[in-house]
Order: C-alpha cells, then structure tokens, then sequence
C-alpha cells in the first residue's frame, strides 16, 4: 500500500488534545480517503486523498474540531517532498535533528530574521521553502524555540517531527 499524502496534525495527544489514531484513521476513511495508515500516536496519518489535498486537510481539521473540541493544523505533503526536506537538512547527523513544516512559506525576511535569533540553546535554525530545519543541541525538550514562538517569528503555524520520524513516513508511504 503506497500512500501519495502524508498529513501530520500538530501537537495532538499532548496537552490534553487526544486524538486516537483509530478514530484518526476512521475519519480519513469516512472523508473519502484510501491507503490509509497511521505512525505512532502523535498525529502522522498516510493517506492517498480524494481530490484536492488542501481540501482534504481543511476537512479533516474541521472534522477533528467538531468532534474532538479542539482546533489542530493539518501539514500536509508528499512522500517526495519529505524526502527533499530530509535531503536538504543543513545540519548533517544531528542527533536532535528536527524539522518543522510549515503552513506556508514565510517571508524572507522573516525567516532570516527569526533564524538570526539566540534562544539560549545553541540551537541552529534555517528555513528551506516551507520547511523550518533545527538542530537542536541538547534536545528538544529545554529549547525555548517554541510553537508559539515559531508562529510569531515566521508569521507561519507548523508542526515538526525529528529526522528518524521523518524517514519512517517516507519509508511507510512507499519510499521510493
């Protein structure tokens, strides 16, 4: 089973947001959606969508609101455009390597700007399109490069997933 989406809802199954993947799944299916899959519980669903991908994130985030109470992104992709994220992640083996995808492509001056800025853990920061690269140095965990943070500096919301869990949705969604 060869998914062409892999949508990620942000910060789901933290901070009181569930969302189970089973029911995640279940609403894909019920808007139209094949292949469908699901990566650990922290909101990476495979699917190949009916139609218009954009179209089909609005829904499901709609959907997750109506029945969950809460409002949550869906960052959609290609497994090919994970793939070029991944390849162009500017940090070599980083091993608390993140990458943040976008909503949209902040502006240039914006993200150099925002980049340029020391949140106090070392961390290295670059936007490529609509993708925010980190590398963070002791972890993600202390960091002060918050979503919240992100959204204001970039002007754009996102959701990030580390390098390993970045290759899996590729390798899950067919790889090639």
């Amino acid at each position: 089973m060869a998914a062409d989406r892999i949508v990620m809802i942000r910060a789901v199954n933290v901070g009181g947001a569930k969302l189970p993947m089973a029911r995640l799944r279940a609403i894909a299916d019920e808007l139209g959606a094949t292949d469908v899959s699901t990566y650990i519980a922290s909101g990476n669903l495979l699917c190949t969508p009916p139609g218009d991908p954009d179209r089909f994130d609005r829904s499901l985030e709609r959907a997750i609101a109506d029945e969950f109470g809460f409002f949550r992104e869906a960052v959609s992709r290609t497994p090919a455009e994970l793939r070029d994220a991944l390849a162009a992640y500017p940090f070599g083996e980083a091993p608390h390597g993140h990458i943040c995808f976008l909503t949209g492509e902040p502006d240039p001056d914006a993200a150099e700007e925002f980049c340029a800025t020391d949140f106090g853990g070392g961390e290295r920061l670059r936007v490529i399109g609509r993708d925010l690269h980190i590398d963070y140095p002791d972890g993600a965990a202390p960091t002060r490069v918050t979503p919240a943070r992100i959204s204001r500096g970039l002007g754009v919301t996102g959701t990030s997933r580390n390098l390993r869990t970045v290759a899996t949705l590729i390798d899950r969604a067919g790889g090639e």
